[in-house]
């Protein structure tokens, strides 16, 4: 059984790899222009669909890796390039709300992209947690806390998703464009930083 400071010791790798906050200019800006109504249900669908994702790998996500032979750092490398394509669209792209709403995808494929996966669902999410329940290491009881954490996390992205609206009023349309194109930059040296280290590791 792991002890209590074990414990805290994956909720805090947990809440850093999926990083809750960290979602937050993701979905505002992937939101921007939307009802009150389709926001509630976007953050719930994103919510949903990464603790799948997540609860997936946890499960089988070691035996398929393994039996397909793909390295766990292969996924920090694809995630980090994803990622950085989705930052540069914050930056250069079209800044005036009707604008995006004219070019809105579904309620569905914007829930899933990108805000299930890649911000909350994240390849270092998915590395995580295939390693906090690394077959050979942890028994039953310890990978079911495992997943209890995640579920945890992830349902605070969900609740700091439902409070983004206020901020969105908060700061208007001019100040959510500028918000989308600081973030934006901040989450293309995050991605570039995901690249470059899991390079490092894959190579060393």
């Amino acid at each position: 059984m792991q002890s209590p400071n074990e414990i805290v010791a994956s909720l805090v790798l947990l809440w850093a790899v999926i990083d809750p906050i960290g979602t937050l200019p993701v979905f505002i800006s992937a939101t921007q222009g939307r009802e009150a109504s389709e926001r509630r249900r976007i953050a719930f669908v994103a919510a949903s669909a990464a603790a799948g994702i997540l609860l997936f790998f946890i499960v089988v996500g070691e035996v398929l890796l393994l039996a397909m032979g793909v390295p766990l750092l292969a996924f920090q490398i694809a995630g980090g390039l994803i990622l950085f394509l989705f930052a540069l669209t914050m930056i250069f792209g079209e800044s005036k709300p009707e604008v995006e709403v004219k070019a809105a995808r579904s309620v569905q494929d914007t829930a899933i992209f990108p805000l299930a996966t890649p911000s909350i669902a994240s390849p270092g999410a998915m590395m995580a947690v295939v390693l906090l329940t690394e077959n050979s290491r942890h028994s039953l009881l310890e990978q079911s806390v495992t997943a209890l954490l995640m579920l945890l996390v992830v349902g605070a992205a969900y609740l700091l998703m439902l409070g983004a609206g206020w901020i969105s009023k908060v700061i208007g349309e001019g100040g959510a464009s500028i918000v989308s194109r600081v973030m934006g930059l901040i989450l293309a040296s995050i991605a570039a930083s995901n690249v470059l280290e899991g390079i490092k590791e894959y190579f060393q």
